[in-house]
This record gives structure tokens, C-alpha cells and sequence, in this order.
């Protein structure tokens, strides 16, 4: 499975979504599952798919799913597959 998909599965998951809300540019303002406790699930998330575990400081400063592969880029993990 791809990066695209892990993480594509990772927020349809996570937020309760279906398949047809997700998009790449998808920002929590938009997604009314993205609370404080969302924000603590998708680190997690993060954590169990990808093997890194965000800073608090991180987790909270992720506004959408660009934010999450911007994050995970730095860490060495892409999605450009």
C-alpha cells in the first residue's frame, strides 16, 4: 500500500469519514471529528502507520491533511508514489 493510501485510510478512519469526503486538501475547519480528541487520534494514527510519533506541539499545529504530509515529509516519509 502507498503512503497516499496509508494515509488516505488513516484520516477516513480516524475522523469517521466516507470515502468521498477525503480529499488531499482536506483542513480540520472542515471536518467536524477533528477536536481535541481527534487531534490525539491522528497522532496516534500517525504513530501506528507511518512510525512517527508527533511532538504535542505538532499534533496540534496540524490544520489538514497537507500539514500531515508536510510533517511527515521532514521525517523522511513520502508520498510522491
Amino acid at each position: 500500500m502507498s503512503n497516499q493510501e496509508k494515509l488516505r485510510r488513516l484520516v477516513l478512519d480516524t475522523f469517521l469519514l466516507e470515502d468521498d469526503e477525503f480529499a488531499f486538501e482536506l483542513s480540520r475547519d472542515q471536518v467536524e471529528t477533528w477536536d481535541s480528541l481527534g487531534i490525539v487520534a491522528i497522532a496516534v494514527g500517525i504513530k501506528d502507520t507511518f512510525g512517527y510519533h508527533p511532538t504535542p506541539e505538532e499534533a496540534t499545529a496540524l490544520a489538514g491533511v497537507p500539514d500531515i504530509v508536510e510533517l511527515l515529509t521532514s521525517k523522511g516519509i513520502h508520498f510522491d508514489d
